[in-house]
């Protein structure tokens, strides 16, 4: 391959003042005098060397792009994929949560349970109801806190002994 080597600015120029009609050719204009000869610089222009850097340049800077749009792509398919593991075992403990639930719900006792809440119990059950208006219960009615089992009393064991016994004492 060859080399071309321009002449520097310090090189003596060939003197091509003079104009020549050449054969069959254009004439060459003398310059004027005061100004400088144009001939002797190089054309700045396209060869087929910068024309295919150009271009090798623009096919690499093109792979890159694609190669950092695909790096790009697969690290958001990442992030998702990630993300639905997250809610993968979220959806796992909420689908656990509503099995036991099922479980419980379709468990006879509660069943029962809420039957009674309806009006609806057992063959030997009488149901009943309290009106909206109804007055609160004595603290001292049947059933009332004060009279269970174990709840504390005023009175002394031997006065409760002789109550069961003989009867309340008026």
């Amino acid at each position: 391959m060859l080399r071309r080597f321009f002449p520097t600015p310090t090189d003596d120029a060939p003197d091509d003042t003079a104009t020549t009609p050449s054969a069959g050719g254009p004439d060459v204009p003398t310059p004027k005098p005061g100004e400088p000869s144009l001939a002797a610089l190089p054309i700045a222009g396209f060869t087929r060397r910068r024309m295919a850097i150009l271009v090798g340049a623009l096919l690499v800077s093109w792979i890159v792009f694609v190669f950092a749009r695909q790096v790009s792509e697969a690290a958001a398919a990442t992030s998702r994929a990630e993300a639905m593991i997250v809610s993968n075992s979220q959806r796992r403990d909420q689908v656990a949560g509503l099995e036991r639930e099922l479980e419980r719900i379709a468990d006879r006792r509660f069943v029962l349970q809420q039957a009674r809440g309806y009006g609806l119990g057992g063959p030997h059950e009488i149901p009943f109801s309290l009106e909206a208006g109804a007055p609160s219960l004595r603290p001292d009615a049947p059933g009332s806190f004060s009279v269970r089992l174990g709840a504390p009393t005023s009175t002394s064991p031997l006065e409760h002994w002789l109550t069961l016994l003989f009867g309340p004492g008026d």
